[in-house]
């Protein structure tokens, strides 16, 4: 068995099974036997089932933010916005599953072709394995397994086996309005995650970098299609014509939702010099304003804990490392000695050689870097091997989608911070060493868990003749005709489409 306790006290707050890999194939293996009845519901059925549990949801909001504050500790607002943002996950897609599902019918690509009709069929894998960490327990969970759903797969959750019990309350929810059994939540530890690995069709993996390396070569032994989204080390860069105000408390939310311990959190901070000062004194007096503590249902805190003991010394570890390297704290910088929590911190005097900078933090810290210009900010902001998403913060909305566009990072926010997110037309996903593939972005988020057929069929009856033009036998007047049409079609001049030199 596994104990869940909670990071602010330490106190007991379940146990959940560590399941053996032999079970894990067996629970795919149940959910792979009703998959095809599943599939074979029109598109608006399978909406109707989602409706179903929106609406469940909505019904179970405050008791399953009960549950998540007890594993995670979470403030009262960040717990009750996870079940939210599923159900708008689930809104968006069951408005449009139907469309993005369809067949689609492009033209073909050459007048040669014109006799055929072109079609696209989308037809789901069997089984999504959905592998998921412990900062939001219901939200990835839910917002994977929705589109996948929908696109007809069955799906198998294995969530972290810090944060088991939210992701429970969705299988919990898909039980009790009586949904066809094809998804299931599968607890246990790094063994169990290999085992739906080896297991399933398609793995939607959010982690670390380095335990996605390990799926990724996992699924390439396979041969199976997989989606990553990995680590981040999130820029910030505020130029000199920016609002100080709203950059100072934007990148404050940024950098400490959820304590940091979002991979889109922002984790490093370029100011050009000439606000420099103004920026970190702005910066300081906001976060020295938010409120650490134990919350409940009274929505009286901004920041609780960070997971456990561990990712409490690697925030230690990187602050203690910057003040060595030259470094200054001039605010919070140490744990709080209360359960795991840790001080709000902003640090200065930061290069590029220190930890903080070059390791992923995880937690609410906030280097800033005083850079010359914007050239300077940019160059430093693309010095990782990160790469999921940057903020830029400026006065000059065109200067802004100009520096986004030179920033190497999977998304870019524009004077705001971590907003992509619930943008569900657009695509959330990494560059470099933080990701392969994207979720959410239109169609594409619900596609993905799809294996696309290409149909050819002739628009007229077929011909009388048996044969086609290049079919056998070949001949030289038969091959004349048919190159020649090509040629003519597709070369430059006159001389090139009949062939002269």
């Amino acid at each position: 068995m596994i104990e869940v306790h909670n990071p602010a006290d330490g106190r007991l707050v379940g146990t959940v099974a560590d399941t053996e890999p032999s079970h894990v194939a067996a629970a795919v293996a149940r959910v792979r036997s009703e998959q095809p009845a599943w599939a074979a519901l029109a598109p608006s059925e399978r909406v109707e089932w989602m409706r179903r549990l929106q609406d469940w949801i909505f019904a179970n909001a405050a008791d399953i933010a009960d549950v998540m504050q007890a594993e995670t500790a979470k403030p009262r607002v960040d717990a009750e916005i996870e079940p939210m943002f599923v159900a708008e996950v689930i809104g968006y897609y069951a408005d449009n599953a139907e469309r993005f599902l369809a067949p689609e019918h492009p033209r073909p690509h050459s007048p040669v072709n014109v006799s055929k009709k072109l079609a696209v069929t989308y037809h789901p894998y069997p089984v999504v394995g959905v592998i998921t960490p412990w900062n939001y327990p219901l939200a990835l969970p839910g917002i994977d397994a929705v589109p996948a759903l929908l696109a007809g797969a069955s799906v198998v959750i294995k969530p972290s086996e810090a944060t088991p019990l939210s992701a429970r309350e969705l299988a919990r929810g898909w039980t009790e309005i009586g949904a066809p059994p094809v998804l299931e939540v599968i607890t246990g530890r790094g063994a169990t995650g290999a085992a739906v690995v080896e297991a399933v069709d398609f793995v939607q993996f959010t982690g670390s970098t380095r335990t996605g390396k390990v799926v990724a070569h996992a699924c390439v032994d396979r041969m199976i299609p997989y989606s990553l989204e990995l680590g981040g080390k999130d820029p910030a860069l505020v130029l000199a014509d920016a609002d100080i105000d709203r950059a100072a408390r934007g990148i404050a939310f940024g950098g400490m939702l959820n304590a940091g311990q979002m991979c889109t959190s922002i984790e490093r901070v370029y100011v050009e010099s000439a606000v420099y000062d103004e920026f970190v004194h702005r910066l300081v007096e906001v976060v020295g304003e938010l409120r650490t503590g134990v919350d409940d249902r009274e929505f009286r805190y901004d920041i609780g804990p960070l997971i456990d003991a561990a990712q409490v010394e690697i925030v230690r570890r990187h602050t203690v490392e910057a003040v060595a390297a030259g470094a200054r704290v001039v605010t919070g910088g140490a744990p709080t000695g209360q359960g795991n929590f840790f001080e709000p911190t902003v640090l200065v005097d930061i290069d590029h050689s220190m930890s903080c900078i070059a390791e992923e933090t995880f937690g609410p810290t906030l280097p800033i870097v005083r850079v010359a210009d914007e050239d300077e900010a940019v160059r430093l902001a693309n010095d990782s091997p990160y790469a999921l998403s940057a903020t830029v913060w400026t006065g000059d909305r065109a200067r802004g989608e100009r520096v986004a566009g030179r920033l190497e990072a999977g998304s870019v926010n524009i004077n705001d911070a971590h907003v992509n997110l619930f943008n569900l037309a657009v695509p959330m996903g990494g560059w470099k060493q933080s990701g392969v593939g994207a979720r959410f972005g239109g169609a594409y988020g619900i596609r993905k868990y799809c294996r696309a057929r290409a149909i050819t069929v002739d628009r007229l009856p077929v011909a009388q003749s048996p044969s086609e033009l290049l079919w056998f036998p070949y001949s030289r007047r038969k091959a004349g005709l048919a190159l020649g049409v090509m040629r003519a079609l597709r070369a430059r001049g006159l001389s090139a489409r009949i062939g002269r030199s």
